[in-house]
């Protein structure tokens, strides 16, 4: 592990000017980034201890719900607003790592967590442009099972691990930013960023930026919910395969209709093509399949993960349909 300095911020702007240093990173639980330091993937010069910093759950007159970045994820899932009012989320947080790691584990982090493809953990033995920009991508012709098959590139075809963020996609969140010229928002469908020629650029973020927030807005069609994650084994395993929905039905026909996916692309995945085509349509098994389809037209397989399109499908189409209570 590199040496480096430690120091604790009180407040967000001490944590801001601790922050802005060169090399410096900000420290939640540190569940991802302490493992990421251990295997010399992540070399920070100093780290900034924003934990105890905006642990708030804050119900909002207006129906939205105000999520500080230190709050830890069992705490979130537990909340009696977002289990009743946001029951994917909740149900997303569960899905994920283990009850300790829930525990330790912030809002704010979960947000920036890294792939797990096992070629970026791989320093030494494998090239990587995630972590090495220029170096090439060992996984395109390796081992690639777990990897992308939506919105990847030549440079890249990781995944990124979030069960949580593919909730907050699903559910329009919005990520409040603090920086040293003020603050500003940005919808969680567009914090991440697909790989392009530059896959270890992941989110929005410039350096020394805080997130401090995330925003859940109000919204009806959210308490009509759920998650359903796809793994090899169903306990500590990331998501082959996951599915964020939340569904609204009058009459037979779908309303309003909510469509993320995990596991499948470089960062959670908005199925927005499926949503228009659902919408006004009938809510049917038929009609879910076919949106899923549509959805996955564009997917590219590799050579081992070609099973996660149908996977997908099926898996949209039964979350769906459990919503809509039809048979799949």
């Amino acid at each position: 592990m590199t040496p480096f300095n430690y120091s604790r911020a009180d407040d967000a702007e001490q944590a801001l000017a601790l922050g802005s240093a060169p090399g410096a990173k900000f420290l939640g639980g540190g569940t991802n980034l302490v493992d990421l330091m251990r295997e010399t993937v992540e070399r920070p010069t100093a780290l900034v201890d924003v934990t105890g910093l905006a642990e708030m759950i804050e119900e909002r007159e207006d129906g939205s719900l105000l999520i500080g970045a230190g709050v830890r994820n069992s705490a979130l899932a537990a909340h009696p607003a977002v289990r009743t009012r946001y029951p994917v989320l909740s149900r997303a947080i569960l899905a994920g790592a283990s009850a300790q790691i829930r525990n330790m584990a912030t809002v704010g982090g979960n947000l920036l967590q890294r792939t797990r493809c096992t070629y970026f953990y791989d320093n030494e033995g494998a090239r990587c442009n995630k972590r090495t920009p220029g170096q090439g991508c060992d996984a395109i012709d390796g081992f690639n099972r777990i990897h992308a098959i939506l919105g990847a590139s030549d440079a890249c075809v990781a995944t990124h691990p979030s069960d949580m963020c593919v909730a907050l996609t699903a559910l329009d969140a919005v990520v409040h930013i603090s920086c040293t010229g003020g603050t500003r928002s940005v919808g969680l469908n567009d914090f991440h960023r697909l790989p392009g020629a530059r896959p270890d650029i992941e989110t929005v973020l410039e350096p020394g930026d805080l997130i401090t927030a995330v925003e859940l807005p109000a919204s009806p069609i959210a308490a009509h919910s759920s998650y359903r994650k796809v793994r090899d084994r169903a306990s500590y395993a990331f998501a082959l395969v996951s599915v964020g929905a939340a569904l609204e039905i009058e009459g037979g026909i779908v309303k309003d209709v909510r469509l993320a996916l995990g596991g499948v692309a470089h960062k959670p995945w908005r199925a927005l093509k499926a949503e228009t085509l659902l919408k006004g349509g009938p809510a049917n098994a038929t009609a879910f399949r076919a949106a899923a389809e549509a959805e996955l037209a564009d997917a590219k397989a590799l050579n081992d993960n070609g099973f996660k399109i149908e996977l997908a499908a099926r898996t949209i189409t039964a979350v769906l349909s459990e919503l809509a209570g039809a048979e799949v």
